[in-house]
């Protein structure tokens, strides 16, 4: 039987509360993302980054929201840095470069809105 994950909808349980944070653990050195919902319209992603770690500036064909749930990042869009802390987020445009680094161990909850607007 497969399951949620592979067949693509939720690896996150329905119609129970949970610890987000408490999903995904730090690992010394790496980035580390466990996909939580993943459907054509959206996906939401968490990440634990360890102190020093990041994702290098790159582009994503679609808007996506960055929450910090813990810790503390610096995240740039478009040449613009902002330090970002738990509580904080910041919207990434689609098409236009952005980059994110550990300030300190920080964990994150990434929505990837895939939807074009008409």
């Amino acid at each position: 039987m497969a399951s949620e994950q592979s067949q693509g909808k939720r690896e996150i349980p329905a119609a129970e509360a949970v610890s987000v944070a408490g999903m995904v653990n730090y690992q010394e050195g790496a980035v580390v993302s466990r996909t939580l919902i993943n459907r054509p319209a959206a996906t939401i992603t968490l990440f634990a980054f360890d102190e020093g770690q990041g994702l290098s500036e790159h582009t994503a064909p679609f808007d996506a929201l960055a929450q910090v749930l813990e810790g503390e990042a610096e995240i740039t869009v478009s040449g613009k840095p902002s330090v970002t802390k738990a509580g904080h987020a910041v919207l990434m445009p689609a098409n236009q470069p952005h980059a994110l680094k550990a300030l300190t161990r920080f964990k994150m909850l990434l929505t990837m809105i895939r939807s074009q607007e008409k």
